[in-house]
């Protein structure tokens, strides 16, 4: 009893920090805490943000000062830092389940490793598991997710849904296996639909993983728009921070659906550096009023509380995730941020010069998203090189036609370029819409050409048509490495053409705006 009354202060004397939390407990209130894309972030990131520990930390004041919590994830609580890459999301399920998640749905990541491991993990997880708009019966996955959940708070009942984005295209393929994607408006619309008339909830929630506003794809607001019988919209997968405190924020939060009713919108990041808070009254359900919205920054104020049950489960695992991140491969002179171009440039060299060792190659094409953080200044890990490109990725090289090339970077300039080899130069103009009309291809300054046949160096991922590049899906692969992807660098950087040499690349972009040419 001790040690649970001195969790129970420490907590409580937590409730001080968080701002707008209030100890207020008159009317009948639902405090909704959620997170999403968490990316294996367990530990603060280089920015000192974030942290299961921490996030423990806030989820517990807000429990001893609120009667009704619900604790909610939007999916890709997996992939990007070691202790995915070494314990395959048994660590992550073990963090869920400490913090109690009530409710969660998949992201794509969630299936980087397969189905059958996937179903799996999940038979770790003691939330409840939702998808209203994937089939599974076909699925590794058969009956360990369920359309929707009731949960009832003093008297009102509250539907939950899960919607998630269409695996085709962005999950590689192979991973989910026998899964059926259902349209996600449609589905949504008509689970909310049942639940509200036939099962007679107060309020609908949609847990989903499909982004804010993706390029070409439905998103939340297109979702909220288009809707009708959800009260609030809990997103995924686009990262966005929607931050009410800014007229941005509330704008983008704030929106109406298809009754012209108010739907709340909203999403929390990435990497835990922040903790969503919706609070629903209770009272007031079903008067078109918006919920309260707030978001809690994750930082070292919250670094004095300790829990022990996470602690003891985090310290199994941290020593195999310290031993990498001390071995030191490679050196950088400066910082190299994988948000600007030198990293992408450096990597997409690399793929090409890789892909040229066991085929003839004319360029090479790779994806920003593949290059999941930043590295530092000075000494670089093997841990920091695995974080870096994470995904069980091969190079291949791929055979296809000038024009089937084309609509790649086409694609790629939908999303403001992806990395392309030093011999290639993209050049665009930008329209009054923002968006990139591509001008020039040059591949060794040359133009490209439709109908001549090009070999390309890139990620499998990528050649099977991931990310959206299905151009690449009407070529063939003539050759593949017989390494993953993080295996061949860490040779590339030790062994290989790149040892004993500072990582560096040219910093300017190969996508040239046509007024700067």
């Amino acid at each position: 009893m001790k040690t649970n009354f001195r969790h129970l202060a420490a907590a409580l004397a937590l409730v001080f920090l968080l701002p707008a939390c209030s100890n207020d407990n008159s009317g009948h209130r639902l405090v909704i805490l959620h997170t999403n894309d968490t990316h294996s972030q367990i530990d603060p990131g280089s920015d000192d943000l974030g942290g299961v520990m921490r996030r423990k930390a806030v989820i517990d004041s807000v429990r001893a000062a609120n009667e009704n919590v619900l604790l909610v994830d939007a999916g890709d609580a997996v992939q990007g830092t070691l202790y995915f890459y070494l314990y395959g999301g048994k660590v992550e399920q073990e963090v869920m389940n400490i913090l109690g998640v009530d409710a969660r749905i998949l992201g794509n990541h969630e299936f980087d490793n397969g189905a059958d491991s996937l179903a799996a993990i999940l038979k770790l997880s003691n939330a409840a598991k939702i998808s209203s708009n994937y089939k599974l019966d076909n699925s590794p996955l058969k009956g360990q997710l369920e359309p929707y959940i009731i949960k009832e708070y003093d008297g009102k009942r509250i539907g939950i849904i899960g919607i998630n984005l269409d695996p085709e295209g962005i999950v590689a393929k192979g991973n989910y296996e026998g899964v059926e994607f259902l349209p996600i408006v449609a589905t949504a619309n008509l689970t909310a639909e049942k639940l509200k008339k036939e099962d007679k909830v107060d309020a609908v929630i949609a847990l989903s993983h499909i982004g804010y506003k993706p390029s070409g794809q439905i998103g939340d607001s297109v979702l909220a728009h288009n809707s009708r019988n959800i009260d609030v919209i809990i997103g995924g997968h686009s990262h966005d921070v929607i931050d009410p405190a800014t007229p941005q924020g509330a704008a983008r939060s704030h929106l109406t659906n298809l009754d012209g009713k108010p739907v709340l919108v909203v999403q929390a990041g990435k990497a835990g550096r922040k903790l969503g808070k919706v609070e629903l009254n209770l009272d007031s359900l079903g008067m078109d009023v918006y919920p309260k919205y707030e978001l809690i920054d994750i930082d070292s104020r919250y670094d004095k509380y300790k829990d022990e049950t996470l602690g003891k489960s985090l310290k199994q695992y941290s020593a195999g995730v310290d031993s990498l991140m001390h071995l030191t491969v490679a050196t950088a002179e400066h910082p190299l941020p994988n948000s600007e171009p030198e990293l992408i440039n450096f990597f997409s060299d690399f793929v090409m010069l890789r892909g040229a060792e066991f085929a003839a190659v004319d360029l090479a094409v790779t994806n920003k998203g593949g290059l999941r953080v930043s590295l530092p200044q000075g000494n670089i890990s093997k841990g920091e090189i695995i974080n870096m490109a994470p995904f069980r990725n091969f190079i291949s090289v791929v055979e296809l036609k000038g024009k089937d090339l084309r609509d790649v970077f086409e694609v790629m300039a939908g999303r403001r370029g992806d990395g392309i080899s030093g011999n290639v130069k993209v050049i665009y103009e930008k329209e009054d819409d923002g968006e990139w009309d591509i001008e020039h291809i040059l591949v060794d300054g040359k133009e490209l050409e439709d109908n001549k046949t090009y070999r390309v160096a890139t990620i499998d991922y990528l050649a099977n048509g991931g990310d959206y590049l299905t151009g690449f899906t009407r070529g063939k692969i003539v050759a593949s490495s017989n390494k993953v992807l993080f295996d061949d660098l860490l040779y590339y950087l030790t062994e290989g053409k790149g040892k004993d040499k500072p990582i560096s690349a040219s910093t300017q972009s190969r996508w040239i705006e046509e007024k700067e040419k």
